[in-house]
């Protein structure tokens, strides 16, 4: 099934997976405000869909996976400075409260703005040619949401190093592995059909589990350990007669396991 938008393309597959891919090429996927929205439109659709288990995020083109917010044209910020949004709270499916498991694939440039979507991501990976960079103090640009963001996946030191080198640095796909940034690097012509296989893997899985699981880990976040884990506990009591229910009707196939 594919529904109609006009700077990305959603689709999903009978596996449960719905794939939602950039579709800015000639911007190199940058983000305005009709994607911010269809971006948040395309979050509720996975949310609210029984059928789709698990989402495939990527960006189109051979250049970059996404060059962050497009400067070249007015987001469209009301007058009133008070009234004024991040754009990625429309581009967070946390923020939406979409807790369906997201897997980002990373080709080419990602930078800036981009980290919203990385940031956000269950399971990134990305191709041998991907390079990570934030460029916003080399136009006189405080860096500042996206690395607090970043910080949670890779900690302070590199997040810092990341956001104050600009453009004088990139992260390759070989450093951004080891400092886990990403989890896995493939060749960049295996890329969309490996995050499909991740996205498919988790999808087969019962729904009631892994969204509960997503919840309880990001939620932990924001707060104290022993507060975190009083919750997650409560999160399992909720969730675990659901799933269990879910795989005794629709046992999942056995089928070998792998070293990763």
């Amino acid at each position: 099934m594919t529904a109609a938008y006009t700077t990305i393309t959603y689709e999903t597959t009978p596996d449960r997976v719905a794939t939602i891919t950039l579709h800015r090429p000639e911007a190199l996927n940058a983000f305005d405000r009709t994607m911010c929205e269809e971006i948040r439109d395309a979050w509720h659709r996975v949310k609210a869909d029984p059928h789709v288990n698990a989402v495939v995020l990527r960006g189109s083109g051979d250049r970059a996976f996404c060059a962050g917010l497009d400067t070249r044209k007015p987001y469209g910020q009301p007058d009133d400075v008070w009234n004024h949004e991040d754009p990625g709270e429309l581009l967070s499916p946390k923020w939406q409260k979409c807790w369906k498991p997201v897997v980002c694939a990373v080709q080419g440039m990602c930078t800036a703005g981009a980290f919203y979507f990385v940031n956000e991501s269950d399971v990134v990976i990305c191709s041998d040619d991907a390079t990570f960079f934030d460029s916003h103090v080399t136009y006189g640009r405080v860096c500042a949401v996206e690395p607090i963001g970043l910080m949670r996946r890779i900690g302070l030191g590199d997040t810092l190093r990341i956001a104050l080198m600009g453009n004088d640095e990139r992260v390759a796909a070989d450093t951004a592995l080891r400092i886990g940034l990403v989890t896995e690097v493939v060749e960049r012509a295996r890329l969309w059909e490996r995050a499909h296989e991740i996205a498919a893997g988790i999808a087969g899985k019962p729904g009631a589990a892994t969204q509960g699981t997503v919840r309880a880990i990001w939620e932990s976040l924001d707060r104290p350990y022993r507060a975190a884990m009083e919750q997650s506990l409560i999160y399992t009591r909720l969730g675990n007669p659901v799933g269990m229910a879910e795989a005794e009707a629709d046992p999942a196939p056995r089928k070998p396991w792998r070293l990763r």
